[in-house]
C-alpha cells in the first residue's frame, strides 16, 4: 500500500484583508485558488470557518503521496499574496493506514479518499489512554466491535480516520463527514455510553467546518 499523507491547516485571516479594494482581493484569491489546483499529486478540499471557532477562517484539507510535498506547497501559498495575510492557527498530519479493527472498510467507514464530500465535515484530534494499549487485542475488539455497530445505525455519516502516531502529538485525526448535524449529534451522544469511552485520553478542540468549492470559500473571506 503506498502511503497516503493528509494534512488538516487551519488558517486565521487578518483583519487588514478586509480593508483592501474589492478588486485586489479578488487578484489576490485568484493567484491562491490557482496555486491550490496547480499543485501535482495534492488534493485539496476547501472549508470555511468564519464564525464557527474563534482564530480560525479557513480549513484546507489536503491529501498526498509525500509529507514534503505538502510542506512545500503549503509554503508557496504562504508565499502568495494572500497567503501573507493568513496564519496557520492548527495543523495536523497523519497516515492513511489499514483499520486495526476492521477487515474490510466500507466507504463509511473510511472515506478519506473519496471524491464526494458532504456539507459538514467535524474534525477533532484524538488520544487514547495508556490503559488503552495494555488491553488485552480481544478486549479492545469487543469494544471497538460495540463502537461500529453504533457508528452502523447512523448510515448517512462517515468516518474519516487518520493515524498520526510519531508524527504529531495527537495518535489520530478523527473526521467525520455529514450533511444533518442534529443527527451527528446524536451519534456523538449515543457513543459517548459506550465501555471504551473511558479510554479516551483527548478528543479536543473540536472544529466544525462547512465545504465550499475553493474559490467560493476565498470569496467569502472578503
Amino acid at each position: 500500500m503506498d502511503p497516503t499523507f493528509m494534512q488538516y491547516l487551519f488558517y486565521r485571516l487578518d483583519p487588514a484583508w478586509r480593508r483592501l479594494a474589492e478588486d485586489e482581493r479578488h487578484c489576490r484569491t485568484t493567484e491562491f485558488a490557482e496555486a491550490v489546483e496547480g499543485a501535482e499529486d495534492i488534493t485539496t478540499y476547501a472549508y470555511n470557518m468564519t464564525g464557527l471557532k474563534s482564530g480560525t477562517d479557513l480549513m484546507l484539507w489536503r491529501s498526498g503521496p509525500d509529507l514534503a510535498r505538502l510542506q512545500g506547497e503549503a509554503a508557496r501559498l504562504q508565499q502568495s499574496a494572500l497567503g501573507k495575510y493568513l496564519d496557520i492557527t492548527y495543523s495536523y498530519i497523519g497516515l492513511i493506514r489499514p483499520s486495526t479493527y476492521v477487515r474490510r472498510q466500507t466507504p463509511q467507514e473510511q472515506a478519506a479518499l473519496s471524491q464526494e464530500r458532504s456539507t459538514y465535515l467535524v474534525v477533532y484530534p484524538f488520544s487514547k489512554t495508556t490503559e488503552w494499549y495494555l488491553l488485552s487485542q480481544a478486549t479492545r475488539q469487543g469494544m471497538m466491535n460495540e463502537h461500529i455497530k453504533i457508528g452502523h445505525e447512523y448510515a448517512h455519516i462517515r468516518q474519516v480516520l487518520v493515524y498520526s502516531f510519531g508524527l504529531d502529538d495527537q495518535e489520530f485525526i478523527v473526521s467525520y463527514e455529514a450533511d444533518d448535524l442534529l443527527e451527528f449529534q446524536s451519534l456523538v451522544m449515543a457513543l459517548r455510553a459506550t465501555d471504551g469511552r473511558i479510554y479516551t485520553l483527548r478528543d479536543t478542540p473540536i472544529f466544525t467546518c462547512v465545504h465550499r468549492p475553493l474559490r467560493e470559500a476565498l470569496a467569502q473571506l472578503a
